[in-house]
């Protein structure tokens, strides 16, 4: 399979390229030219195979010809050996009043009780294998509003050809999310605290890409959803899901708390390649950058508020550049020019061409902070179930959102446990806490505190990996 960038201003790359570079040399993200389609007798199939099956067959085309199948499902099943649940993807049914069945998608079984262990366990798999084959090493630089830096600290720590350094707001993120990944000793793994929010992080990764010479001394690789491969990852378990719920033949609506948008971007890829999606709703907290521009076609950022559930404390959704990439038709030319003007003056308007196709697939809701604080209680006094803030902003939103008669899949996460302060003030138990978790106050933390300013981080890279 081909990539393109979003830009329109980088070579076209195969998978293996792809995986490594991150961010397109322009500034893009790369999108397949053309996406494999499933018919309905693989959908119907998918229904009774196991999760690392679907998984191979979902992702062998993505990875073609750079990967060869039988590697691909070698490292699928080492992948996801490493969930604590047999099924990996588990979905649970959510008492709802009403018209719609609720189903909680648990995504948070990998090991470190994120969604982000899907994508990553996998990705640090197709790094290790893809730098053999090279005989090459990258320094693979992240940003994290919590998750992805534990997940990605956990898939690459102690991996060959690998340094990772990894990025988070200082004072933004919660205790067991900043333990996960501080306590790691692994002398390939190096945490890096900033005075700021994960936009700033974010933008600092971005900056380091495109310092060509930076980017080349230093042979940079990216794990944050601008990494293809994560997304491509993630589409298998809305195909797990949607023929689970809907046999391959009747559509099922996924409800996702969203930040960087790279989960919801793909469930949008699984429905161009055929899963039966009746809506994609995006849930926000109250950066709510995204319901705002699906309410009115003006995508325009507002300061970050700090909120219960961090991992959505977005206003820059890296992975929005893509589904506009293919809503617009592809039109790279144009979106290079909007993503510029965007970033110069915080303001994108959508035509109505491009709003009438984005409502067309997607809904859009937002949960206040006393939304999540009730959900949460709500949830556990009916079922005896805790659920993290950020499950329940997708909870919350679902629950006001309901529309047509299609089974509403609601993506869980994280565990309960990683945001136990919350979830106790809100229904006045803790939630018992793993042991995996429980050990974590025991262990010495190791992280640097830098200043939000890029020579700080890229003489912080060029000193701590030694590339």
């Amino acid at each position: 399979m081909k990539y393109q960038s979003t830009r329109g201003e980088a070579p076209i790359l195969e998978f293996g390229d792809v995986l490594l570079a991150g961010l397109a040399v322009d500034g893009g993200l790369y999108m397949p030219l053309e996406l494999p389609e499933i018919g309905r007798a693989d959908l119907r199939a998918f229904a009774n195979l196991p999760y690392t099956e679907v998984a191979t067959r979902v992702l062998a085309p993505f990875v073609a010809p750079s990967i060869d199948e039988d590697s691909l499902g070698r490292m699928v099943e080492e992948a996801y050996a490493t969930f604590r649940h047999p099924d990996v993807v588990p979905v649970t049914e959510l008492p709802s009043e009403g018209a719609n069945d609720h189903h909680i998608v648990e995504l948070h079984w990998g090991p470190t009780f994120s969604f982000k262990d899907v994508a990553l366990q996998l990705l640090g798999r197709l790094f290790e294998h893809e730098l053999e084959r090279r005989a090459t090493s990258v320094t693979v630089v992240g940003a994290t509003s919590g998750d992805t830096g534990s997940a990605a600290i956990e898939a690459c720590r102690d991996r060959g050809g690998i340094e990772l350094v990894m990025l988070h707001p200082r004072g933004r993120i919660s205790e067991v999310q900043r333990r996960q990944m501080t306590t790691v000793a692994s002398s390939n793994i190096h945490n890096v605290s900033i005075d700021g929010t994960f936009d700033d992080c974010q933008d600092l990764v971005k900056a380091m890409f495109a310092d060509s010479s930076f980017r080349q001394q230093r042979r940079l690789a990216a794990v944050n959803s601008i990494n293809w491969a994560r997304v491509a990852a993630q589409t298998v378990y809305y195909f797990t899901t949607g023929t689970q719920l809907g046999g391959g033949e009747r559509q099922t609506s996924f409800c996702v708390p969203t930040g960087n948008f790279g989960n919801i971007l793909a469930g949008y890829i699984a429905a161009q390649m055929g899963l039966p999606i009746d809506r994609l709703i995006i849930a926000s907290n109250h950066n709510d950058i995204l319901t705002r521009t699906h309410i009115s076609g003006l995508m325009e950022i507002e300061q970050v508020i700090p909120s219960t559930s961090p991992a959505m404390d977005i206003q820059v959704s890296s992975n929005f550049e893509r589904l506009l990439f293919d809503l617009s038709d592809r039109e790279a030319t144009w979106l290079r020019t909007a993503m510029q003007d965007f970033r110069g003056n915080g303001q994108l308007p959508l035509s109505e061409a491009l709003i009438t196709r984005l409502r067309n697939i997607f809904d859009a809701g937002r949960a206040s902070e006393l939304d999540v604080e009730e959900t949460i209680a709500d949830v556990h006094s009916a079922t005896g179930q805790f659920i993290d803030p950020h499950t329940a902003v997708a909870v919350s939103v679902a629950r006001r959102l309901e529309a047509g008669s299609s089974p509403i899949a609601i993506m869980s996460t994280a565990h309960p446990a990683k945001f136990g302060d919350v979830v106790e003030n809100a229904t006045g138990v803790a939630p018992a806490q793993p042991e995996e978790i429980k050990e974590l106050y025991g262990r010495t933390e190791s992280c640097t505190d830098l200043p939000n300013e890029l020579n700080a981080i890229m003489e912080f890279v060029s000193s701590a990996t030694n590339a």
